[in-house]
């Protein structure tokens, strides 16, 4: 089994957690100045209370919404974690891998390369037309393509400045098993279900010496 390193989703979690309840805290304040406005002039803090309280429930209705996708994120990121850890002895993945103030879900280090890998958890048909990652027909708010390509390249300088160099395989999966190919190569990136893990990281083809791999994961180690 290879060597974990971090904790899959734990970024996902804590960044979900902070964006949907950040705008509470606000509301609370303002309860606060609003009560206070009340027991002095009732007449402008009393409806002024009551506006305040109903921000607090709708932040509070959306900010569960945004945890929620967060933590779905988060699921996804657990389940490729726990199939990335059934690859053989000498893969080492690491979740949740920082490069400067950015987290890249998993970077994957082994005899067959290094990889960024991108996890989506998307419900829907996923397919890919002209070049480009559809979710049930649609163009999604941000590319997974162009998002995937960038953690590539992030990761890559890291290691390349550390003294490393090598290259790093842009990787995109769907841990809902919803991409209707299964498997392709669009723009660089290795796109695939998470049901292909296994068989896409199957090889025999040696790409990082064990010596090279030893130092490449102490560069990682010190990291992360």
């Amino acid at each position: 089994m290879a060597k974990i390193h971090g904790v899959a989703g734990e970024w996902a979690r804590v960044k979900g957690t902070v964006a949907g309840l950040w705008p509470l805290f606000l509301g609370v304040y303002a309860a606060g100045a609003a009560t206070a406005l009340a027991a002095i002039a009732p007449a402008w803090g009393g409806p002024l209370l009551v506006a305040v309280m109903l921000f607090i429930i709708w932040r509070l209705m959306a900010g569960m919404r945004r945890i929620e996708s967060f933590f779905k994120g988060a699921r996804g990121e657990e389940k490729v974690s726990g199939i990335l850890e059934n690859l053989p002895d000498a893969y080492h993945v690491f979740n949740d891998f920082t490069v400067g103030n950015y987290h890249v879900d998993h970077v994957v280090a082994g005899p067959g390369g290094v990889f960024a890998i991108e996890t989506k958890f998307w419900n829907g048909k996923v397919t890919v037309e002209d070049g480009y990652v559809l979710l049930d027909g649609r163009l999604p708010d941000r590319s997974p393509l162009a998002q995937a390509l960038r953690e590539a390249t992030l990761v890559r300088n890291a290691l390349s400045a550390a003294g490393w160099s090598g290259a790093v395989t842009p990787v995109l999966v769907f841990a809902s098993d919803s991409f209707t190919a299964h498997r392709a190569n669009v723009k660089g990136v290795v796109i695939i279900n998470s049901s292909e893990i296994k068989a896409s990281f199957g090889t025999d083809r040696v790409v990082v010496t064990p010596a090279e791999l030893d130092r490449l994961v102490g560069i990682m180690e010190g990291n992360s």
